[in-house]
């Protein structure tokens, strides 16, 4: 028995993406990005050396004399 109708052509198949490498300069320009990102979103956050509830313990204050230490 014969068919009407031909097989259906198969596509051509697509070519793989080219993934890139760390060597790659697009990837190493990629991270130098994200690394001047972080380092300017930190902003002064490495300054603040307290909590949000401040300082919990007594404060060294130490009244001047007019004569003496």
């Amino acid at each position: 028995m014969t068919s009407l109708f031909s097989p259906p052509k198969m596509p051509e198949p697509t070519p793989m993406p080219v993934v890139p490498t760390r060597d790659d300069q697009a990837v190493k320009d990629a991270e130098e990005r994200q690394r001047k990102a972080a380092l300017m979103a930190k902003g002064r956050q490495s300054t603040i050396l307290t909590g949000g509830m401040g300082l919990q313990e007594e404060a060294p204050v130490k009244k001047k004399q007019l004569f003496g230490e």
